[in-house]
């Protein structure tokens, strides 16, 4: 049942743990101390660019009834959607740039390019996911309230059309993250169900009008006689937006080794149990610069979740601290190729699609998901984990990466002498039907014998 004391989990001591988090409070303030006019003119210089290329697209798309000129617009307009979507609206709204001062990159003020409204997704996403990230019932991205992403979440029928559900939430991915937000934003602020005049409906109402106003009415009829053809091209800029920020998003919070936690985790949470709840439960994918600045950043998922409101063209910096840190801890920093780590959350969406009866792991022990249970009777921990926290033949620390190893050859061990078992027994089985055999075919030769034998009359 997905992790229920994360330091039996992370095979680490009340003491490791908060040592851990004072050394990552150190790599905060360090941060903080060193910014200033180089951040300042990274951000600025981004915001310049961005808008530089959206006007130069929408210049552009006045000739897209030209083909050359459509597709040249619409990749421009494509790339400056997603780069205020990833590095400027995405980190502004978390906090990133406020210790600037800029009343224009404040969060408070910076409305995004996007269906739903700044405001409730920053209230929805700083709040609900980036405190309880990854816990069962208190976390909304969790599957987005239309997926199964574990196997604590109880099988419904519903599911078996989730390989469905998650091709219409990639390609209207801006849409459903605008619809999470609105109905969080009306459970957090007690507006009532029904009330078609609330705040939260208002405000989502005047951003959606704007929202496609602007981009399938206003910036098309600009362009005269190319209204269709810059309509077409909003749309799929539109489309190609949402599907980036969908697969970045998934492969942040879905690969194998992004862990869920249990409502009990948080019961008397500490600081550092909290920083170590969201190494456990995000994951990186590879990335070089142009990759790392397109995704705003988020690439550095761990970093993110780590230091949510610190400026993203630090994460870079930041991540060797964390990989050092995870090195000391013996603790795994999951991260792999973009599209490794994509296809594990493909993989968990369409297998989790089915009954739990078709599938062989369980909630403590699967890819996607696992548990401090993991651990028993598989590894040196046993029943209390905090030996593992000095080996004594080395001095060294072990910790959760080497008991996942362990755990791993363990189950490997394990699964080969089941499977020798398995064997051994299907040859008993085919040696006594042989033996069966034999016997029946000698009864039936004394009968025929017998039945020659025998006088007539």
């Amino acid at each position: 049942m997905a992790i229920t004391d994360i330091r039996a989990f992370a095979h680490l001591t009340d003491t490791d743990v908060e040592t851990l988090g004072q050394e990552l409070d150190g790599i905060r303030r360090s941060v903080e101390q060193s910014l200033g006019e180089r951040d300042a003119r990274y951000i600025r210089r981004t915001i310049a660019a961005q808008r530089g290329l959206e006007i130069a697209a929408r210049a552009v798309l006045f000739g897209s009834r030209n083909r050359w000129a459509w597709l040249a617009g619409t990749a421009m307009l494509s790339v400056a959607k997603i780069i205020e979507n990833m590095e400027l609206g995405h980190n502004i709204s978390h906090g990133q740039w406020d210790w600037m001062n800029d009343p224009e990159i404040h969060s408070t003020n910076w409305e995004w390019d996007m269906t739903g409204a700044s405001a409730q997704w920053r209230r929805a996403h700083n709040y609900s996911h980036h405190t309880y990230t990854n816990v069962l019932g208190r976390d909304e991205d969790l599957g987005f309230g239309i997926l199964r992403m574990t196997r604590d979440e109880q099988w419904r029928p519903v599911h078996l059309v989730q390989p469905l559900a998650n091709i219409v939430l990639a390609a209207t991915f801006e849409w459903g993250i605008a619809l999470h937000d609105w109905k969080i934003e009306k459970q957090l602020s007690g507006a009532p169900r029904f009330q078609l005049g609330s705040e939260p409906n208002r405000v989502f109402g005047r951003k959606i009008v704007r929202q496609v106003a602007k981009d399938f009415l206003i910036y098309p009829a600009l362009t005269g006689p190319a209204f269709t053809a810059t309509l077409k091209a909003n749309a799929t800029a539109n489309l190609i937006r949402n599907l980036w920020a969908y697969a970045v998003i998934f492969c942040g919070h879905f690969p194998d080794g992004a862990e869920k936690f249990t409502e009990e985790q948080l019961v008397g949470e500490t600081r550092g149990e909290w920083y170590l709840r969201q190494m456990l439960g995000s994951a990186n994918f590879s990335a070089g610069p142009v990759m790392g600045f397109m995704s705003g950043n988020l690439s550095y998922q761990i970093e993110h979740h780590l230091f949510p409101d610190l400026p993203s063209n630090r994460y870079p910096e930041v991540a060797v601290a964390v990989r050092e840190l995870c090195e000391k801890y013996d603790l795994p920093y999951t991260t792999g190729s973009l599209g490794k780590q994509y296809l594990l959350a493909f993989r968990t969406i369409h297998k989790l699609a089915l009954p739990d009866r078709f599938l062989r792991r369980t909630a403590d022990d699967a890819p996607e998901t696992s548990s401090e249970r993991k651990f028993a009777g598989l590894t040196a921990a046993g029943a209390d984990h905090r030996p593992w926290s000095i080996d004594p033949a080395t001095g060294k620390r072990r910790g959760l990466k080497s008991a996942l190893h362990e755990a791993k050859v363990a189950l490997r061990a394990k699964a080969a002498q089941e499977k020798e078992m398995l064997r051994a027994a299907q040859q008993s089985v085919r040696a006594k039907a042989r033996q069966e055999r034999e016997l029946l075919r000698r009864a039936r030769q004394a009968l025929r014998k017998a039945n020659v034998a025998q006088p007539v009359g």
